[in-house]
C-alpha cells in the first residue's frame, strides 16, 4: 500500500511557513511566489494554524479587511488536520474529501514537520501509478515482459 512517504520521497520536505503576527498581505504575498495554496503558521517550533487561499478570501477580502494590516493570527485556521509519513495514500485523500481540505501536514509521532501534501500531490500520484501499469500491462500484452 502506497503512503504519503512516498510522495515526499519524490516532492521532497520543503515547507513554507510564515508567523502568526506576519500580515495577510505577506502571507498571500509569499504563497503567490511560491506557487502554493498555504502555508503553516509557526510559533517557533510549534504549528499554531495553517492558512490557505481560503482562508484569505473568505476572512479577509469578502469582509473587506485591509490585508496590510490584518495579521495572520486573525484569519488562520487554527485546527490543523496532520498526517504522518506512514499514512496511506488512501487515508490521507479521505481525509481530505470528507474534512474539505487541500492541504495536510506530514508530522511525526512528536509532532515535527516532515513535509507537505495537497490534493494535487495526490493526484499526481495516483496518475503516474496508473501510467506504471498501463506501461507494464502493454508490455505484457505485446510479449515484452
Amino acid at each position: 500500500m502506497a503512503t504519503v512517504r512516498e510522495i515526499l520521497t519524490k516532492k521532497g520536505q520543503q515547507v513554507l511557513s510564515i508567523g502568526s503576527r506576519e500580515s495577510s498581505l505577506d502571507a498571500a504575498m509569499l504563497m503567490n511566489r511560491h506557487k502554493v495554496g498555504s502555508l503553516i503558521v509557526m510559533d517557533g517550533q510549534t504549528v499554531v494554524g495553517i492558512i490557505t487561499e481560503r482562508d484569505l478570501l473568505e476572512r479577509v477580502l469578502a469582509e473587506r479587511r485591509d490585508p496590510a494590516q490584518t495579521s495572520v493570527e486573525e484569519v488562520m485556521t487554527t485546527e490543523v488536520l496532520c498526517c504522518q509519513p506512514h499514512t496511506s495514500i488512501e487515508e490521507a485523500r479521505a481525509v481530505m474529501m470528507n474534512r474539505r481540505v487541500r492541504h495536510l501536514p506530514v508530522v511525526d509521532s512528536d509532532d515535527r514537520i516532515h513535509g507537505m501534501i495537497s490534493i494535487g500531490d495526490l493526484n499526481a500520484f495516483e496518475a503516474h501509478s496508473q501510467e506504471l501499469t498501463i506501461h507494464v500491462m502493454t508490455e505484457y500484452i505485446h510479449g515484452r515482459t
